[in-house]
């Protein structure tokens, strides 16, 4: 599953893998894999059965060192990882959101003018690099509370993040050179003095000030917005874009119904899964449609797989806004779930409205190239052409 024909493109892969049965065995990796929604879900889900504790990536943290320090959210388990998830969720939450709603959908109409300004009728250009990326970049690092230089080191640094989940292949190759001196530059983002006053990073050192969190623990959970709150969110556009300029008809009903650009992110992370896998663990020795997973083995879970399975969506490769998307497995699901998901949802409602609004057509201008990576779907260049409206 790691390889470049497949990481390009994993459809058939991932057919062959639900049609192999609810768990198949990947012996070049000694680890066990599941494809079909229902056995993924309910490995998310059961969060004592899957523990995310020994790493949600290939390596098995209760017999290897960890390369970094493990995500305070997405690698340790209750009791660990109770107070961390208590002191961020409302801090994320939709309540709390409301106040940058505002501010985010006027930044959204600059970002878009901005891109129109001085064309004609048409204007080309990467809408990876120009919107996917330049959005997310622009208002989500803000919200924490970071300064301005640096902020183009987020992208490599959650980029490495996501392939070492991965075997130790080229792709993490590629970034082990420039690992530390990113890492050491987040780490530095995430010291209270370097935070501003008014963002998410003082909330939670705010919370540290209370004890609901230890001192130590404040940074790392700053750290775990850093890691996962930018490339996700800047692919996910991405995949959300690419959809609308090869679907004319639903970009029209967006446009048309500019209230349904939520279910178009979401059904967009549903039909490209930008997060595509995770690793649990088995706590036990677990049966799962028939199989037995042995204690202490590593279980793969295809999420985009699971979100193009058959047996739960009906035309799962349609791109269909007037599709219900929710219960997709893009964001995780149980304990674990993202919890920045709502953050994610605002960013590309005010991103999405923005361009509804002065965008009349959204078309590919050239042919998009895939950027590989072994935890993520990611577009590496995006040509679109848009026309006024």
């Amino acid at each position: 599953p790691f390889s470049h024909e497949v990481l390009e493109d994993p459809l058939p892969f991932q057919a062959a893998l639900r049609d192999a049965g609810p768990v198949v065995h990947l012996d070049r990796y000694g680890i066990y894999a599941m494809g079909r929604y229902e056995h993924v879900h309910a490995a998310l889900t059961n969060w004592q059965g899957f523990p995310s504790g020994a790493g949600v990536g290939m390596s098995n943290w209760r017999h290897e060192e960890p390369w970094r320090p493990p995500s305070l959210l997405l690698e340790t388990d209750p009791p660990h990882h109770d107070a961390p998830r208590a002191v961020l969720e409302p801090i994320l939450s939709p309540r709390a959101l409301r106040l940058l709603r505002e501010r985010w959908f006027a930044d959204a109409e600059d970002l878009v003018d901005t891109v129109l300004t001085g064309a004609g009728d048409t204007v080309e250009l990467d809408a990876m690099a120009e919107l996917a990326e330049t959005f997310p970049l622009r208002v989500f690092p803000d919200a924490v509370g970071l300064g301005r230089d640096g902020r183009e080191n987020l992208l490599p640094y959650g980029n490495h993040l996501f392939n070492a989940f991965g075997p130790d292949n080229d792709l993490v190759a590629q970034g082990a050179g420039r690992i530390g001196e990113l890492s050491a530059w987040v780490n530095a983002q995430c010291a209270r003095e370097t935070l501003s006053p008014d963002g998410f990073g003082a909330r939670i050192w705010e919370a540290a000030d209370r004890a609901d969190i230890t001192p130590e623990q404040a940074p790392l959970i700053v750290r775990s917005l850093l890691s996962a709150g930018v490339d996700t969110t800047v692919h996910g556009l991405g995949a959300c874009l690419h959809a609308m300029a090869t679907h004319p008809e639903q970009w029209q009903r967006l446009r048309d119904d500019p209230g349904l650009a939520r279910i178009a992110f979401d059904e967009a992370v549903r039909w490209e899964s930008p997060v595509q896998t995770f690793f649990r663990v088995a706590e036990d020795d677990i049966v799962v449609g028939g199989t037995l997973v042995p204690r202490d083995d590593k279980i793969l879970m295809f999420l985009g797989s699971a979100n193009r399975d058959p047996r739960r969506w009906e035309h799962p490769d349609s791109f269909d806004l007037s599709r219900d998307p929710s219960g997709h497995v893009g964001f995780g699901m149980g304990l674990h779930q993202c919890v920045g998901q709502h953050v994610a949802r605002l960013e590309a409602e005010a991103l999405l409205t923005a361009l509804a609004r002065r965008v009349g057509r959204i078309e590919l201008a050239g042919t998009p190239r895939r950027h590989h990576n072994n935890t993520m779907r990611a577009w590496g260049a995006l040509p679109v052409r848009l026309t006024r409206a």
